[in-house]
């Protein structure tokens, strides 16, 4: 079981360095794919639980947690950025009858 569990934290290690990478190349396919793949590795650590009571396994979730807020803080860079090109895209065509976006 410990054995297990480390191999799926270690899947989760992976799947997040391929979403930061996929997220600092701006490839959607890619940052689709390895969004999917960290589900599917979060998904298996949260079903082991395992980690809970293996305090090695909690020390890898804790070393992993700088690696999430990188991959968060990307995530929040690619959304602001696309906020901002839709944001001039509506004020460029906003010429026309109706706004190309709408507002919350």
């Amino acid at each position: 079981m410990k054995h297990t569990g480390i191999a799926s934290i270690d899947a989760l290690y992976a799947a997040f360095g391929e979403l930061r990478r996929a997220l600092d190349a701006r490839d959607t396919v890619a940052i689709t794919n390895a969004t999917q793949a960290v589900k599917v590795a979060t998904d298996d650590v949260r079903a082991q639980g395992a980690w809970k009571m293996d305090p090695e396994l909690r020390a890898k979730l804790e070393a992993l947690k700088p690696i999430i807020e990188s991959a968060r803080v990307r995530v929040n860079v690619a959304s602001d950025d696309a906020r901002q090109r839709i944001a001039l895209l509506a004020q460029r065509g906003a010429h026309g009858a109706s706004s190309l976006t709408y507002g919350r």
